[in-house]
């Protein structure tokens, strides 16, 4: 804990359950947070990962109290344009980034390789741990997260805007499917939690779906 007290970090934020754990995992070790930051699709209106409008994404880091950094990118230039935002960043003082995988090697290199060109300490928090652990630790710290994207082959359209809960994580385990998505079964927004300044106010819109994936538009109130 000693060593992280005071250091000025960035989380890799996808918008999600699993980088909002590692941030709060991160804060609790007395680490301080001050940027988010956030990969595009190249129209700049969608997260390259899991489909949020950036408008949501701002609402985030507002509530968040956080600034949100972003680039667009297609994902052939993924690294390059991760890499940029890092030394925006780097250049503000942060010297340690928050990731929240889970258990993906190449996920895991590919953080250590980032970090190690731009320059900053990676730190992942979630790394190993059991699914359950962490899902129930998010539910009890009061994080409220709904599933915003379904892998089509996995999970159908009516999973889309249900708030995770036990009784959803106990449908997943039911139907074989991976309780945290790591293989993107599904991704979740996380919308209220001791961090939230306030609660996001969302409308729910249209259902999309591309890539295999069925995604609900979210738009703030």
């Amino acid at each position: 804990m000693a060593a992280l007290s005071g250091r000025r970090f960035f989380c890799s934020w996808s918008g999600g359950k699993d980088c909002c754990l590692a941030l709060h995992r991160s804060v609790e070790l007395g680490a301080e947070p001050r940027w988010l930051i956030t990969m595009l699709r190249e129209d700049g209106e969608r997260s390259r990962s899991h489909g949020l409008s950036a408008e949501v994404l701002r609402a985030q880091a507002e509530s968040l109290g956080l600034k949100l950094v972003t680039r667009t990118t297609s994902w052939d230039g993924y690294r390059d344009a991760f890499l940029d935002a890092l030394m925006e960043v780097r250049s503000g003082g942060a010297d340690l980034g928050v990731f929240g995988d889970i258990d993906l090697e190449e996920h895991r290199e590919w953080v250590a390789n980032v970090c190690s060109s731009g320059g900053v300490e990676p730190l992942l928090p979630l790394w190993k741990e059991e699914r359950e652990v962490l899902l129930d630790e998010l539910l009890r710290a009061g994080y409220r997260a709904e599933i915003v994207a379904v892998k089509d082959s996995a999970l159908g359209p009516e999973y889309l805007g249900r708030t995770l809960s036990g009784e959803i994580i106990n449908d997943l385990r039911s139907r074989g499917i991976d309780l945290s998505g790591e293989a993107g079964e599904y991704h979740t927004v996380v919308t209220d939690g001791p961090l939230f300044k306030k609660p996001l106010r969302l409308r729910r819109g249209e259902v999309a779906s591309e890539d295999g994936y069925s995604f609900l538009e979210l738009r703030g109130l």
